[in-house]
C-alpha cells in the first residue's frame, strides 16, 4: 500500500490516482497525513478491507511530505563504507553517528529550495523509515514490525556551517527551509520482495552522482531502529534517515556544490523520486 499527503490531506495511492481517506472512511479517520500513524493497525485493517478502487488524478507537485510533522527526526550518519572513506572517517561501531534535522525543513517531493548564501550544499540520497507502533527497547527481528513503510529523502546539507566551531553544526547544518524533501508517498514494507535491499540513486541536471543499494548500510534498517530504540522510545509518525551512499559533493575532487539553476533528481527503487530545483 501507498500513502500520500496530497494537498495537505492523506490518500491511498493506487496506480496513478489518490483516494482521500477522510471520505473513502466516511470520517472514521481524519485528512491529517500525519494523525493516521497514531491508529496504523488500525488503518492498515480498515484499508485492507476499503473499496479503494477509485480515486481521482493528481499532480506530483501537488504532493506533500508523507509523515510531515513528525515528534522526532532523527538522522544516522556515516552508514556506507565508501561514504565513510570519501568524508574522511573511521567506520563507526557499535553505536551508529545520530543527529537531527529540524522539522520546519520538512517539504514534499517536487520543491523550489533557496541555497544560502555564501554556503556550499551539498545532496545525499537516503532511504527513510517512518515509525507505524511504539518502539521501546526492540529486538532486530521484532523491528519491522513498528515500522510503517519507507519512503525516499534527501538530507540536503550546507557544509559550511556544517563544520564550523569548536564542535560539528549537522543538525543547523541540514536544517535550512527545504532541505528535508521526503516522498512521493509512503511504501509500507509488505509491497517489496526485501525492505533490506533497495537500490537509491541520485543525480544533477541529468548525471548521475550517487547509487548504492541498502544492502550495503553499516547499520541496516533493524539495526537502526533496535539501537535508537534502546535509548529512546521511537513514536507513531516519527522519521528515520538512515545514512547515505558514497558521491557527496564534499567528497570530490574537487569539491562540488549544488549551484543556481541546478535540478536533483532522487530516486529509490519500488517507491519514486523526489526532484528539487535550486535557486540563488
Amino acid at each position: 500500500m501507498r500513502i500520500a499527503n496530497l494537498a495537505g490531506r492523506l490518500v491511498v495511492v493506487t496506480a496513478d490516482r489518490a483516494v482521500d481517506v477522510q471520505q473513502a472512511s466516511d470520517d472514521l479517520f481524519s485528512f491529517d497525513p500525519q494523525a493516521v500513524y497514531d491508529r496504523w493497525a488500525e488503518f492498515r485493517t480498515w484499508a485492507a478491507q476499503a473499496d479503494l478502487g477509485s480515486g481521482v488524478p493528481f499532480d506530483p507537485a501537488d504532493l506533500g511530505a508523507p509523515a510531515p510533522a513528525p515528534r522526532q527526526l532523527l538522522a544516522v550518519g556515516l552508514n556506507y563504507h565508501e561514504h565513510v572513506s570519501e568524508a574522511g572517517f573511521t567506520t563507526p561501531e557499535g553505536m551508529p553517528p545520530v543527529f537531527t534535522k529540524f522539522a520546519t525543513s520538512i517539504t514534499g517531493p517536487v520543491t523550489e529550495v533557496a541555497l544560502p548564501k555564501d554556503g556550499h550544499t551539498d545532496w545525499e540520497v537516503e532511504l527513510v523509515v517512518v515509525v507505524g507502533r511504539r518502539a521501546y527497547q526492540v529486538s532486530e527481528t521484532e523491528a519491522w514490525s513498528h515500522m510503517a513503510g519507507l519512503t525516499v529523502g534527501q538530507d540536503i546539507s550546507e557544509r559550511i556551517i556544517q563544520m564550523s566551531g569548536p564542535a560539528p553544526q549537522f543538525s543547523l547544518g541540514k536544517s535550512y527551509p527545504g532541505f528535508t524533501p521526503t516522498g512521493p508517498w509512503l511504501v509500507t514494507p509488505d509491497e517489496f520482495d526485501d525492505p533490506d535491499d533497495l537500490e537509491l540513486t541520485c543525480a544533477i541536471n541529468g548525471e548521475e552522482v550517487q547509487r548504492g543499494r541498502t544492502r550495503q548500510l553499516i547499520f541496516s534498517v533493524p539495526s537502526i531502529v533496535a539501537k535508537l530504540s534502546g535509548v529512546l522510545p521511537l513514536l507513531p509518525g516519527d522519521v528515520i534517515f538512515t545514512g547515505t551512499p558514497a558521491g557527496v559533493g564534499l567528497g570530490r575532487s574537487p569539491q562540488r556544490w549544488l549551484t543556481d539553476g541546478d535540478e536533483l533528481v532522487s530516486s529509490i527503487q519500488g517507491i519514486g523520486e523526489l526532484r528539487q530545483r535550486f535557486v540563488g
